[in-house]
């Protein structure tokens, strides 16, 4: 938990992309003919250190491993140097950026090893194989259930309770316009009031007096008062968040509580960029990212569930992250037609 937090905090002060991770060995980069490839992705990207190095000892490959800010900033990082990547493999594009990546052309195809292992509903490029999805988590509504059980009010279940005056200025989300989880929240109300009424509902929470913040990193460690520090007990966060605050402590019911009526699905992927240094090397990243190992390590380092059939979870996962049964969702190509005019929109009514 204080490998993750640090880590968490370096990233969010970190200008650009900053190279972590495992050391190239001569510092030439993967686009110099030696044996390193490069992983670009955002600040909540993590792996166990065995994990790593067994891939580094099997493939004979070093990874070098660059995090950006959140999964929007480093989207649109990459599509502004996709003539010349700053790695060869991407991970962190999701489903509500995902077109933004395709039709930018910063992906080359590539179908990995082990996709029968991946649920067909999961793989949203199958057709070209230009990403390979990798996990999957649900971006809720997360709540501090000391805080709701010291003011005796029941914590809010659904989009509805957020704009109920009982909740006034009690929750914080992510920027729509930079970041992947804010999108998501963004999404799930799109689809629970159709495009007629989500402006609606949008004004509603603004005047409700919603607070807004850059990125998910901002959002759950500086403002919520779940992790400890914010004055909010209200955050945008996962499913799977709670499981983050209780894997050491083990309490008997979990600290932070999920609204399970909010929630939307997001399935993020892999892919190797466009005009890579390391093409290989990048094939046997993706092969590695949704292979049995790093599965198996994915959920308790960045609390999502993996992608791969049969894997199993960790009790404490389970114990204390949410099952959601019936998320929000929409087809890509909705999300396509209309995400620019929604964030646009969002940000008229929301920041500005």
């Amino acid at each position: 938990m204080k490998r993750i937090v640090t880590t968490a905090l370096a990233a969010s002060l970190a200008v650009g992309l900053a190279a972590c991770g495992s050391d190239s060995g001569d510092g030439s980069g993967s686009g110099s003919g030696d044996k390193s490839v490069t992983l670009v992705t955002h600040d909540s990207f993590a792996v166990s250190d065995d994990v790593l190095e067994a891939f580094e000892k099997q493939s004979g490959y070093k990874v070098d491993i660059l995090k950006g800010k959140d999964a929007g900033s480093a989207v649109n990082q990459a599509v502004l140097s996709k003539d010349n990547p700053q790695g060869d493999v991407f991970f962190g594009i999701d489903n509500t950026l995902l077109s933004r990546g395709l039709d930018n052309g910063i992906f080359t195809p590539y179908e990995a090893k082990g996709l029968d292992r991946i649920p067909e509903e999961l793989q949203l490029d199958a057709g070209e194989h230009r990403v390979t999805p990798v996990d999957y988590g649900d971006v809720c509504v997360n709540y501090d259930r000391a805080y709701f059980e010291e003011k005796d009010l029941d914590p809010p279940q659904t989009f509805d309770d957020l704009a109920d005056p009982r909740y006034q200025d009690l929750l914080v989300t992510e920027n729509a316009a930079t970041s992947s989880p804010g999108l998501a929240f963004l999404l799930a109300t799109a689809d629970a009031y159709g495009e007629d009424g989500w402006e609606d509902y949008w004004s509603e929470l603004r005047d409700n007096g919603v607070e807004v913040v850059d990125g998910w990193e901002q959002a759950y460690y500086e403002r919520f008062s779940g992790a400890g520090k914010g004055d909010k007990p209200l955050v945008v966060s996962y499913a799977s968040s709670p499981p983050v605050l209780d894997m050491e402590s083990r309490p008997k019911e979990a600290t932070t509580g999920v609204a399970t009526g909010t929630c939307f699905r997001q399935i993020e992927f892999a892919g190797l960029l466009a005009n890579a240094g390391n093409t290989e090397g990048g094939k046997a990243l993706i092969d590695f990212l949704i292979g049995e190992k790093f599965q198996q390590d994915m959920p308790l380092n960045m609390f999502v569930h993996p992608v791969r059939e049969n894997t199993e979870l960790p009790e404490v996962f389970t114990r204390y992250g949410e099952e959601i049964a019936d998320p929000h969702t929409l087809d890509p190509a909705v999300v396509d037609d209309n995400r620019e005019q929604w964030i646009k929109t969002w940000t008229s009514l929301v920041v500005k």
